[in-house]
């Protein structure tokens, strides 16, 4: 049986669309580049969902999003595995990683489907971040390029993880940073956040550097303040940068201009990111997703 739900709207499919372009025209550079050919080209989506994107009914889910937003946010687990598969030419190989194992079976049905790609195809059941980690490590990037799409619910990605794949020097990748839906829900407004709030986002961003960039001495202290008070300044714009940013200290190449998505309310809920690590061919890939991110 399909575990399957009906959600999401014109934004769901820009997302798509604009992953499915630059799958398109990445795999198109290769089948027709004479030195490209030699290398293996693998598709990896880590939060890959259920792979489909149309279903009535997910009682069975048992992960939980940082600050869920249901109707916007289950949207976006949906269908970028299929759009992947459906693509032609096609990659060498596959790799969907999904923690809930009722969307893990799921995925295998999705192969299912596309029974000449089949044994192509590598579904894996856990977290993530280990398991990305971990592929990085052992995949050997003298013989293989490959694109990586990191959509999470919240901040479920951390930067360990996006930090190995800038070290394979040849991964594109695509991420949706969770600018309204995670980030900036947990910036408090009077003083930065402490405890297990501000773990996860140094975590997430990869230094403290965030309550420096994000918050600023209160002009509202006096002379018989204990401590310095600080307020949050920081606003969609201001965090987006500072993501792109980090990005750049470890990517080659990083899009200059990441799509807003908006939510039902006209918030941004997430950016739409694109870096490559290849320093030879981040030039290309950058402007290739520049233009399709316009």
């Amino acid at each position: 049986m399909t575990i399957s739900h009906q959600f999401g709207g014109q934004w769901t499919e820009d997302k798509l669309n604009r992953l499915r372009k630059y799958l398109n025209a990445y795999l198109t550079i290769f089948k027709k580049n004479k030195k490209a050919i030699w290398y293996r080209t693998i598709y990896v989506d880590a939060f890959a969902g259920t792979g489909n994107r149309n279903f009535p009914d997910l009682a069975e889910a048992t992960s939980t999003p940082l600050f869920p937003d249901e109707t916007d946010v289950k949207a976006f687990q949906e269908g970028s595995a299929r759009v992947a598969l459906e693509i032609e030419p096609s990659f060498d190989q596959y790799l969907f990683i999904e923690q809930n194992p009722v969307y893990a079976r799921q995925l295998e049905h999705l192969r299912d489907q596309f029974p000449y790609k089949k044994h192509s195809v590598t579904v894996l059941q856990g977290d993530a971040n280990q398991l990305l980690v971990d592929w990085c490590m052992r995949t050997d990037w003298q013989k293989h390029r490959a694109i990586v799409f990191l959509d999470p619910y919240g901040m479920q990605v951390e930067w360990n993880t996006i930090d190995a794949v800038a070290r394979t020097q040849a991964v594109d990748l695509w991420i949706l940073f969770p600018l309204g839906q995670a980030v900036n829900r947990l910036l408090t407004r009077k003083a930065p956040p402490e405890g297990a709030w501000a773990d996860r986002l140094t975590r997430f961003l990869g230094t403290p550097d965030w309550k420096d960039a994000f918050y600023q001495p209160s002009p509202q202290m006096s002379l018989f303040d204990a401590e310095e008070r600080k307020d949050k300044t920081a606003t969609f714009e201001s965090i987006g940068t500072f993501f792109l940013d980090r990005l750049r200290s470890v990517f080659a190449g990083v899009a200059k201009n990441p799509l807003s998505l908006y939510n039902s309310t006209n918030v941004p809920i997430y950016l739409l990111c694109f870096a490559s690590a290849n320093p030879t061919k981040a030039p290309l890939a950058v402007r290739i997703a520049q233009d399709i991110l316009k």
